[in-house]
């Protein structure tokens, strides 16, 4: 694992205290050392996109007005601490078989046509490369991988829609299965990584 000088934490976890996607993600920001950090966590919720989210940024950037430079303020931030990060590291648990409502919330904000990523005779295309991204899932249930994981094929097939095709998935699953085995195998995997 090679040492990483600015990093994006992403924790989208609800729990704080006892989550695993925090703990795995606590535990592979020690092992990456990055010079810089800057920790975005999604219990501070973030807006879902609107109406007037949406008319501002299908307008052109040089014709936007206050209000819809307002509107996209948030998101604009959030665009900017991706773009100025090496390493993306996003915690996270699967929720009913997907990601939570936080991480969607994130994503919605930062896949941003023009920003992000942009469209070309032959399709959509990255912004984002040369990132490495880090996805470390917790479940209670769901096997990451299987045909009822919709979180994990979702955040891989998303980071590569914004360029970002580097990606190591790390999972505790299935823990109500296999207890505290599930965290320590996957700890193994992070110093292993």
């Amino acid at each position: 694992m090679t040492q990483s000088s600015n990093i994006l934490r992403v924790d989208a976890s609800a729990r704080k205290a006892g989550s695993t996607s925090r703990a795995l993600t606590d535990a592979l920001i020690a092992r990456l050392a990055p010079d810089h950090i800057v920790t975005r966590d999604l219990t501070e919720a973030l807006p879902f996109v609107t109406e007037d989210w949406v008319g501002a940024n299908f307008t052109d950037e040089s014709e936007r007005n206050d209000a819809q430079k307002a509107e996209l303020a948030l998101s604009d931030s959030l665009v900017d601490e991706l773009v100025a990060a090496d390493t993306l590291v996003i915690g996270t648990p699967i929720y009913n078989f997907a990601v939570p409502a936080a991480l969607k919330a994130w994503i919605d904000l930062i896949a941003r046509a023009r920003k992000t990523f942009h469209y070309t005779a032959k399709g959509p295309e990255g912004l984002l490369t040369g990132k490495k991204a880090y996805v470390l899932i917790a479940s209670g249930g769901t096997e990451v991988g299987s045909e009822i994981d919709f979180a994990s094929g979702y955040l891989r097939h998303i980071l590569a829609f914004v360029g970002i095709t580097d990606l190591t998935v790390i999972a505790a699953d299935r823990q109500m299965m296999r207890g505290e085995a599930a965290l320590d195998q996957a700890l193994e995997k992070v110093t292993s990584a």
